[in-house]
């Protein structure tokens, strides 16, 4: 050891310089360590709530997608409705063509129902805006309360496809 040379300190001065840049660099590592860790986190549970809005959107897609065809088959049965009514009133009329008439009336309607079709028939029932349509005023009926049905409605999977027209009591 040559004390003229201070090479023992230089070292140790080196050694230290080192040592903290060492430090440094493993606190910087450590936050980059962090930051990953929180965006990838970010990262699935974005991934994961796409995913279940797209599953909710598929679901309710497929829910409503017999909406328009459903709505457009109600024409069907209320003409099958009317000839029942109709024929109901001719008493000359053929049973055994009223009786085909009722049996595909029913068919019909157990088709709609196992694909989430819903009869609306407030007779009786306290109006709803929400589900009934008022076009007259019903003057043997009590008030707020549907007294005549002049048109069933119709909701599917809940949501309504064809509000009931009635008259309501005053």
């Amino acid at each position: 050891f040559n004390p003229e040379t201070n090479d023992g300190d230089n070292a140790t001065i080196e050694n230290e310089v080192d040592i903290e840049a060492f430090k440094a660099r493993i606190s910087e590592l450590e936050v980059e360590v962090k930051q990953s860790k929180e965006s990838t986190a970010r990262a699935n549970a974005e991934t994961y709530n796409a995913q279940k809005r797209m599953e909710q959107e598929a679901d309710k897609s497929k829910k409503f997608a017999l909406q328009k065809f459903a709505k457009e088959l109600l024409e069907v049965l209320d003409n099958l409705e009317r000839a029942i009514i109709s024929v109901q009133d001719d008493t000359d009329a053929d049973d055994a063509i009223m009786e085909g008439v009722k049996l595909t009336h029913k068919s019909l309607l157990d088709v709609l129902n196992k694909n989430g079709v819903e009869v609306v028939d407030p007779q009786g029932e306290k109006f709803d805006a929400d589900l009934h349509e008022a076009v007259g005023i019903d003057t043997d009926a009590d008030a707020d309360i549907v007294g005549t049905v002049l048109q069933k409605g119709y909701s599917l999977n809940g949501r309504l496809l064809r509000p009931a027209m009635v008259r309501v009591g005053q």
